[in-house]
C-alpha cells in the first residue's frame, strides 16, 4: 500500500471508531452506569474518608463518559485501521469487509477478552489503591503477551497450512494459542481480593457490562470500517447515462 492508501484507510479507521463508540456509549450509559452506582454506594457505606468530589456523579456519568468513549473509539479506531493495512492480503485472500470484521475480531479477542480472563474489570470499592500501577502494569504485560501469542499462532497456521490442510492448521493454532495463554495466567500473578461483603451480583452484572461494551464498539467498528475501507479499496465504477434521443 501506498501512504495515500494507508492515510485514507487511518481517517476512515478513526471515523469508523467514532461511529462505533455511539452505540457503545449507549450500552454503557443504559446497561453499565448501575452496576457503578451499586459500586459507589457500597464505597460511600463502608469508607470512613468522604472527600469532596472534583467532578459530581452526573457529570461522569454523561459528558465524562462520552468524552472518554468518543475518544477512545476514535483512537483505537485509527490503531485498528493500521492493523488491517498489514494483514490485508496477508492472512488469506479475504475481501476488504472479512479482513475488517477479522481484524475487530481479533482486537476483542486478544486486545480485551483474554487480559480480562486473567485481570477482570474492577468497579469503584475493589482493588486497594495502594497496588493500581501495578495491577495496571499487570493488565497491559497480559495485552502485549495475548498479542504475541495470537500473532505466533497465525504464524505457526500459515506454516503448517500448505502440509496439513487449512482447517487442521487453523485447530493447532487454536490449541497452541490457548495451551501458552493458560500457561501464562497460571504464572502471572493474580488481582486484588474482593472485599468482603461487595455484593457479587454487582461484581458480576459489573463485569458483564463492561465486556458488553467491548463488544458492541468491535461489533460495530468491523461493520462501519468494512463498508468505509470497501469503498477506498473496490470503488465503484462511475456510471454514464446515455442521452435518449428525443424524436
Amino acid at each position: 500500500m501506498n501512504s495515500a492508501l494507508v492515510r485514507a484507510l487511518l481517517v476512515r479507521g478513526m471515523l469508523a471508531g467514532l461511529l462505533a463508540a455511539v452505540p457503545a456509549l449507549l450500552f454503557a450509559y443504559f446497561v453499565g452506569e448501575g452496576p457503578v452506582d451499586a459500586a459507589i454506594a457500597f464505597e460511600s457505606a463502608n469508607s470512613h474518608e468522604h472527600g469532596e468530589e472534583l467532578v459530581s456523579r452526573s457529570v461522569q456519568s454523561t459528558a465524562g463518559l462520552a468524552t472518554g468513549m468518543l475518544v477512545f473509539g476514535v483512537a483505537v479506531g485509527g490503531i485498528a485501521a493500521l492493523a488491517f493495512c498489514f494483514a490485508l492480503g496477508r492472512v488469506g485472500r479475504f475481501s476488504a469487509r472479512a479482513t475488517a470484521a477479522l481484524t475487530a475480531l481479533a482486537a476483542f479477542l486478544l486486545v480485551y477478552l483474554v487480559p480480562t480472563l486473567k485481570y477482570p474489570a474492577n468497579p469503584p470499592a475493589v482493588g486497594d489503591p495502594d497496588t493500581l500501577a501495578r495491577r495496571t502494569a499487570l493488565f497491559f504485560l497480559m495485552i502485549a503477551l495475548s498479542v504475541l501469542l495470537g500473532s505466533a499462532a497465525v504464524i505457526l497456521g500459515r506454516r503448517v497450512a500448505p502440509l496439513w490442510g487449512n482447517w487442521n492448521a487453523s485447530v493447532t493454532a487454536g490449541l497452541a494459542f490457548t495451551a501458552a495463554v493458560a500457561v501464562a495466567m497460571v504464572f502471572l500473578p493474580s488481582g486484588d481480593n474482593i472485599p468482603k461483603g461487595f455484593p457479587a451480583a454487582d461484581l458480576w452484572e459489573f463485569r458483564l457490562a463492561s465486556i458488553g461494551i467491548q463488544a458492541v464498539l468491535w461489533a460495530g467498528f468491523g461493520l462501519a470500517f468494512g463498508y468505509l475501507a470497501e469503498r477506498v479499496l473496490a470503488p465503484r465504477p462511475l456510471t454514464h447515462r446515455v442521452p435518449t434521443p428525443v424524436a
